[in-house]
């Protein structure tokens, strides 16, 4: 389970509030949407839940702990709790690692591979790669040699590689066809269906509410962005 209480976030050095005492809950086994006006803070309030960046106040617990620090100051086996698809997959990936290498990245680095491995997980990467509709000639590929598509398709396996127990969207399916959108929201209803907790952040209001048990409207921004 996922708790965010009372979050508030302040850009750096300023006083411009991009979060105010925001709370919601996402419970195991249900997913939450999240929708809101660009600007209203969509992303920062996911990169806290994914425990990227520190709120200025408030809490995020998981699975009924609080969980103080960030990045690498959390405890490893809390990180692999949590899976998150960015909105650009392209920010996401390195373009000299090919998309096998991309799924492989969980994997290799749980179990203290400083670089990708794939060919220590043939098994589990098949899996992931079915999961998601990828084919094999896909995987030797460079990013800027595949569609946003295919390349987000990649980023979601990745995110599943380690079977979290937290799924965090941030407009997984933006600037996607229908059959790449429909792929994505299948895998991750399945997932929700098994038990993660998925907060699933878009603008496209009839995708939540397909997807999700409830969805919640951030507030606009209280104070304007510097």
């Amino acid at each position: 389970m996922l708790s965010l209480q009372e979050v508030t976030y302040r850009y750096p050095g300023t006083d411009a509030t991009v979060l105010n005492e925001v709370s919601l809950d996402v419970a195991a086994g249900t997913a939450v949407g999240l929708v809101a006006p660009s600007g209203s803070g969509k992303t920062t309030l996911l990169r806290i839940a994914a425990l990227l960046l520190p709120p200025a106040s408030g809490t995020v617990t998981i699975d009924g702990k609080p969980i103080s620090g960030t990045r690498f100051a959390v405890p490893p086996h809390v990180r692999r709790k949590i899976g998150i698809v960015v909105q650009s997959p392209r920010t996401s990936t390195n373009p000299r690692l090919t998309l096998r290498h991309i799924i492989a990245e969980p994997l290799s680095f749980r179990d203290g591979h400083r670089t990708p491995r794939p060919s220590a997980y043939p098994a589990q990467i098949k899996e992931l790669t079915e999961l998601v509709q990828l084919t094999d000639d896909l995987l030797d590929r460079l990013p800027h040699q595949v569609s946003d598509g295919q390349l987000q398709r990649a980023c979601l396996a990745r995110a599943l590689a380690i079977d979290p127990s937290i799924l965090l969207c941030d407009e997984p399916t933006a600037m996607l066809d229908a059959p790449t959108t429909a792929v994505i929201m299948r895998v991750i209803t399945d997932r929700v269906a098994h038990g993660a907790a998925a907060l699933i952040a878009s603008h496209d209001r009839a995708l939540l509410d397909a997807a999700c048990a409830t969805v919640t409207a951030l507030p606009a921004l209280l104070t304007a962005a510097p």
